[in-house]
């Protein structure tokens, strides 16, 4: 697995999590202290995400980042 495929397994699981907890992008963007066009960027796997943000992101989830990453 190369780390594209690892982004978009990153990516999907943050968006099939937030679509759990019916969020929209916008609101887990600002839950996270980032935002919306940043949020789709990490989601679609086009960018690497930093341990801050993943950590924000799974804070705003109420989950822990071993949740999201399944590689």
């Amino acid at each position: 697995m190369d780390n594209t495929e690892r982004r978009q397994q990153l990516g999907k699981a943050i968006a099939e999590a937030r679509l759990e907890m019916d969020l929209s992008q916008r609101d887990l963007a600002l839950a996270a202290g980032t935002n919306q066009s940043y949020l789709w960027e990490i989601e679609t796997g086009r960018v690497s995400v930093g341990l801050d943000r993943l950590c924000g992101i799974a804070d705003a989830l109420g989950m822990r980042v071993r949740d999201l990453v399944d590689f």
